[in-house]
């Protein structure tokens, strides 16, 4: 059913988020069965990546992580994409009481994790991790990703399209505050020695 939302949203995104809207799952069973699953795929492209092919900034030079920094890195940014979306979730759950919707962190993470789908797919360009194509495929995903949240929102939040707006102004303004703080996060972490470690 995953596949099918998630290819309903690349082709005709307005219909297919008013068929999940009207889905129903726990937080348990959207983690287990979506989030777990997809959070894993950037982590591990660029495990791989950084450690078999090396990582370069134009496509020529290319230099390679030891695996024994990069587990450790992977493994962080993996638990650091999973705490962000329920963080997402919970504070589009809390804004959504605040614009006079039925408000559900169920639904939110569900929400969330739809309209996030094309950043994590975005993370198999890590497997060849040259910067400028990186960069390039990221910000596609990114620019599709904003698309889905303003059209997503009015639908699967059941408002009009003015206050819609504004929500999903709303998230986006979140979603860039907790990405700032996820860099601060990165700093701190590499100076207590999670730093990568190249191989010549």
């Amino acid at each position: 059913m995953y596949f099918q939302h998630m290819f309903g949203l690349l082709y005709h995104p307005r219909e297919e988020w008013g068929s999940i809207r009207k889905e129903d799952h726990s937080i348990g069973h959207i983690y287990l069965t979506h989030i777990l699953f997809l959070a894993a795929i950037p982590p591990f492209s660029l495990l791989v990546g950084t450690t078999q092919f090396g990582w370069s900034i134009d496509g020529g030079k290319y230099y390679l992580l030891s695996l024994e920094s990069a587990i450790p890195i992977a493994v962080a940014f993996y638990v650091a994409l999973l705490v962000g979306m329920f963080f997402m979730a919970y504070c589009t759950y809390w804004m959504e009481k605040t614009f006079g919707v039925e408000a559900s962190l169920e639904r939110c993470l569900l929400f969330t994790t739809f309209t996030a789908t094309p950043m994590f797919l975005s993370g198999l360009a890590g497997l060849l991790p040259i910067l400028w194509l990186d960069v390039f495929i990221v910000m596609g995903a990114v620019a599709y990703t904003v698309y889905l949240l303003y059209a997503g929102v009015p639908i699967f939040m059941n408002i009009p399209e003015e206050r819609g707006f504004i929500f999903a102004s709303s998230i986006l303004t979140v979603g860039l505050c907790a990405l700032v703080g996820l860099m601060a996060a990165s700093v701190i972490l590499w100076s207590f020695g999670l730093n990568p470690q190249i191989i010549m």
